[in-house]
């Protein structure tokens, strides 16, 4: 079994302390720098996290480069072999690992096993390593000469992880740098750090050698280290777009490969034809689940004017219904992450307020089944919202749904195509010609027919278009694999082989 007290100390003024994991075990590094850590719903600390220095990130490249010469040599076997296991042990013990996440990040028990499940499909693909490394060969370009292709391990590899999935997006990322060949540094959020260890943890136990994955905790000092580290041959990362921006520029100016994930607006637009009923409850599904703390979330209703009253009361009544609290307590919705951040998401319902939009449902009032201490704001709702607004432009990350009324589809293509982000965007309609001209037109990356939050399955790539994407590689699928290696093209000719007398036995090995 993984324990995960394993991965903690205890301090002598009883404070446990989280370390970082390097070498196949928790290591404390040199610096003495920590964080805290909350419990979103009882807005305490529950334990502190280690903040790995510019050396300490160093060691741990140092530890990840000797493991890699013995793992890029693994055969495929042998990685398939260790995927295969953390896989059966990741869905053995998700339970546990849900646990975490919602008493570090705050989401509800459902949506944490949810997430586990989205991140189990890319291990899942990951596992068919053997036919997603494949070269290409091309027999007798010339007379006598044949070409072909080879997809070798980069190296060492840098994964930066947002606090809104701690274990799905670091699921996303090292199950195929790992299956390629690679050794990974996981720098998560401080925010909610425990399951990248618990993770590694696991790892170790599937097999995983000591050393090819390590996680270092920490803040700028220990991202800037993972972009400007020569030994480090590429860097993913999810989170905002300035710092999705200052992570791409900064590590390609060192010579890394980098996919770098931004931030999101995604907008729905609703048809006068559309089931309403139907896009309500996508609406509400999308716009709170995990507290709109995802880049995919649902955050700009497009409501064409002839049903827009009508849906707002549908999505107002369905609001009505909602539980917010803690997450271990089955609520439909849990804290956000900080007091810091549910303080600047509310500060948005003034902004609505000075710009003359509509707070229909105000989160602030809502009733709590938990700890008032927590760090809470309910769903809210708020109607024609202007586009020059601050609450319609910015990210806000947050349980706050805005509905843009348009005039119909021309003008809510326009607004969205208009928009500085392209991650993903929805449509509900019943007209298929308007659909298919809908996924043709729209400018971004990931499009919903029907269908609010279109995360592609493992098997297809995660990314945006515009601001939402730095860097030319998406996750996951087809281009988590060209990512994470480098091709080689070899050209060939030999002399006809002599030959070797008669032999009718079975061909053995030597």
């Amino acid at each position: 079994m993984t324990d995960t007290t394993t991965l903690e100390r205890t301090d002598q003024s009883a404070t446990t302390i989280l370390e970082h994991w390097v070498g196949g075990g928790a290591w404390a590094g040199t610096s003495e720098r920590t964080g805290s850590v909350f419990n979103p719903a009882l807005g305490t600390v529950q334990k502190s996290v280690r903040f790995a220095s510019t050396a300490d990130v160093g060691t741990a490249v140092d530890v990840a480069s000797e493991a890699w010469a013995g793992w890029r040599d693994a055969s495929i076997a042998k990685r398939q072999t260790v995927m295969f296991a953390f896989r059966e042990l990741l869905n053995a013990r998700k339970g546990e690992l849900a646990e975490i996440l919602t008493r570090e990040h705050g989401k509800v028990l459902s949506d944490a096993l949810g997430e586990i499940a989205r991140g189990m499909e890319v291990v899942e693909f990951a596992c068919g390593l053997g036919h997603l490394t494949k070269g290409a060969y091309s027999e007798n370009v010339s007379t006598g000469i044949d070409v072909y292709s080879l997809r070798q391990p980069l190296g060492v590899v840098g994964i930066i992880s947002p606090f809104n999935f701690p274990a799905m997006v670091p699921l996303w990322f090292f199950s195929i740098a790992l299956a390629a060949g690679n050794a990974v540094i996981l720098k998560p959020s401080e925010k909610d750090p425990t399951a990248a260890n618990w993770m590694a943890a696991l790892l170790k136990e599937a097999g995983l050698p000591d050393g090819v994955l390590n996680v270092v905790h920490g803040d700028k000092e220990a991202v800037d280290a993972l972009l400007e580290h020569p030994d480090v041959r590429a860097i993913s990362f999810v989170g905002s777009t300035p710092i999705a921006k200052y992570v791409y520029e900064t590590a390609t100016s060192h010579g890394k490969r980098v996919q770098a994930l931004g931030g999101a607006k995604n907008h729905m637009l609703i048809l006068p034809d559309a089931d309403l009923d139907l896009a309500a409850d996508a609406a509400v599904n999308a716009g709170f689940g995990s507290a709109g703390e995802r880049c995919m979330a649902i955050s700009v209703v497009l409501a064409v004017d002839t049903i827009a009253d009508e849906f707002v009361q549908k999505v107002s009544e369905r609001m009505a219904t909602l539980r917010t609290g803690d997450g271990m307590r089955g609520c439909d919705m849990g804290p956000l992450i900080t007091g810091q951040h549910r303080d600047k998401v509310t500060s948005y319902l003034d902004i609505a307020d000075a710009d003359g939009a509509s707070v229909v449902v105000d989160g602030r009032d809502v009733e709590i089944d938990g700890d008032p201490n927590g760090f809470w704001l309910g769903p809210t709702l708020i109607d024609n919202v202007p586009t020059t607004s601050a609450v319609y432009q910015d990210e806000i990350f947050g349980p706050v749904l805005s509905v843009v009324r348009v005039q119909g589809y021309e003008d809510g293509l326009g607004i969205i195509n208009s928009s500085l982000y392209g991650n993903g965007t929805a449509i509900f309609t019943n007209d298929g010609g308007a659909a298919r001209r809908f996924q043709r037109e729209v400018q971004v990356g990931m499009i919903g027919i029907n269908v609010p939050i279109p995360v592609p399955v493992a098997y297809h790539s995660f990314g945006g278009w515009k601001a939402s994407l730095f860097g030319d590689a998406k996750a996951y699928g087809p281009h988590g694999f060209d990512f994470f290696t480098a091709e080689k093209a070899v050209t060939s000719r030999w002399l006809d082989p002599s030959h070797g007398g008669l032999n009718l036995g079975f061909p053995q090995h030597d």
